[in-house]
């Protein structure tokens, strides 16, 4: 069994796609431009609020004004952060289950006081040993620093750790880090691992499957 399992939190533990989407365009309307459909900006999640944000206004045909538009999408997101937003089913019994096994802990590249949100309006927090978001000291992914100072707080080695995320930022985080990687097929950015996985990496159908492979 994993001594530490580390989760991602968009398309991971929650399918927030709704939300992220609803906010870009707010963002994009409020410039005049195009809308764009949901998928389009759930493919644009996974390494931070600011390249979202650029990729999503150049798509929506807009001009972008990094520090201006970057801090007001953080607003019009923090707005709607838990209006669509959902866990993924299983998800809420996955962690009932490994509480008590690992230690468990998120790594998420949204911002911290976002996560917390989250976390708490989900009822979920309390599963969580250590968060870290973003916009921390610890850098975003694929920065391995994050999930090697988790490594070190949980006194894990590598081999007894697991990182557990949807996306091709997940993967490149774990193999930085030389910790075992379990990628969620049922998560938005999967296809973005496409090219990138070799077949060592454990693949979850959904979240109950979880348990049996952090063991």
């Amino acid at each position: 069994m994993a001594r530490l399992i580390v989760f991602d939190l968009d398309g991971t533990l929650i399918d927030s796609r709704r939300d992220l989407a609803d906010a870009a365009n707010a963002l994009i309307a409020e410039h005049g431009g195009a809308a764009l459909p949901v998928d389009t900006i759930a493919g644009m999640v996974g390494e931070g609020a600011a390249l979202l944000v650029r990729r999503a206004l150049a798509a929506g045909g807009v001009k972008l004004d990094v520090e201006r538009d970057l801090r007001r999408f953080l607003e019009l997101y923090g707005e709607r952060l838990l209006t669509h937003t959902t866990l993924y089913e299983g998800t809420r019994e996955m962690l009932d289950a490994l509480a008590g096994r690992a230690a468990l802990a998120v790594l998420t590249n949204k911002p911290q006081h976002h996560t917390d949100a989250i976390l708490r309006g989900l009822d979920i927090d309390r599963h969580f040993q250590w968060v870290i978001g973003g916009d921390t000291v610890h850098g975003r992914k694929p920065d391995p620093r994050g999930l090697r100072y988790l490594l070190s707080a949980a006194a894990a080695d590598t081999d007894r750790a697991l990182m557990v995320g949807d996306s091709a930022v997940d993967l490149k985080t774990a193999r930085a880090a030389g910790v075992r990687v379990c990628l969620v097929r049922y998560g938005f950015g999967f296809c973005t691992t496409e090219g990138l996985r070799d077949g060592r990496e454990l693949i979850a159908d959904r979240p109950s499957a979880l348990v049996g492979l952090a063991a």
